[in-house]
């Protein structure tokens, strides 16, 4: 058996440890790499529309009967999102909807792929139509959603047929409820969505949220509550106690599973009132 050479030891016992501190490295670098991939657009973003999480959270039935609670003055609506894929909207106009809210984006990567088909084809059937953004806090700022919601389909137009955009703030589909953000910061977050999405479009965004989820996550702010409309989400026979600041709702979602395609919802006032809300 050959001798070994002086120092061969060494070297082993040097490349060795070299491989141990790459595989150390690599693993840092994997979990630095996890823990970014949480804070970026989660990979179904088709599975997150108007109250989605909110039934997933606060629980409830998911509509029931599908029918609309009796209201003296109201208007049936729907909100759709890539999840109904083309919607029939003749078919949504015969049966009395009469305004619509599609979601238009999500965060700042995500834009859904049938929003131009429910978008024009609502308003081409006669509907007064509206875009929604599923809000990411903790992705990027509220500026940079609120101008990524504008740039793709959150616009408005004085056309008597174009709903201001809606900001749909709710429980975080892909970690911690409010997005890790304090109370406070939270705040911050939504005035900053609120101010920029205002000064791009000379509207006040439309707030869709549950109450529970903004008693929790911003300590049941009432500053948004004389200048946004209210779109609130419960699924039960009256509409329930609405978030601080709000005197009345503006929108309510009442049901997920009516006759129809798409979540339904009602408009608190008469027809002529939801053009007034079209036309600023």
């Amino acid at each position: 058996m050959p001798a070994r050479r002086p120092g061969s030891a060494r070297r082993s016992l040097t490349a060795i440890a070299g491989i141990i501190a790459t595989l150390l490295t690599m693993t840092v670098s994997l979990s630095s790499a996890a823990s970014a991939d949480d804070r970026r657009p989660a990979p179904h973003p088709e599975d997150h529309w108007a109250g989605s999480q909110i039934i997933k959270h606060e629980g409830g039935a998911r509509g029931g009967t599908g029918e609309a609670p009796s209201l003296l003055a109201s208007v049936e609506g729907v909100d759709v999102s890539s999840h109904q894929g083309n919607v029939a909207w003749s078919t949504l106009w015969n049966s009395g909807v009469r305004f619509a809210y599609v979601k238009a984006t999500e965060g700042t990567g995500y834009k859904n792929p049938y929003f131009a088909q429910q978008y024009n084809g609502s308003y081409n059937v006669g509907m007064i139509r509206g875009s929604y953004h599923f809000a990411l806090p903790n992705v990027s700022s509220g500026a940079a959603q609120a101008n990524y919601f504008v740039d793709n389909g959150g616009g408005w137009s004085r056309d008597g047929k174009t709903l201001p955009g809606a900001l749909d703030i709710e429980y975080n589909p892909y970690g911690s409820t409010c997005y890790g953000k304090s109370q406070t910061a939270m705040v911050s977050w939504l005035k900053d969505f609120v101010n920029t999405y205002r000064a791009r479009t000379g509207r006040d965004p439309v707030i869709y949220t549950s109450t529970s989820w903004w008693k929790t996550c911003t300590g049941n702010n009432a500053s948004f509550g004389s200048i946004n409309p209210l779109w609130i989400p419960r699924y039960g026979s009256s509409v329930g106690e609405l978030p601080a600041g709000w005197a009345f709702h503006t929108i309510w979602q009442y049901t997920s599973t009516g006759p129809t395609v798409g979540d339904h919802n009602l408009f608190n006032g008469a027809y002529d009132r939801l053009q007034a809300l079209a036309y600023g």
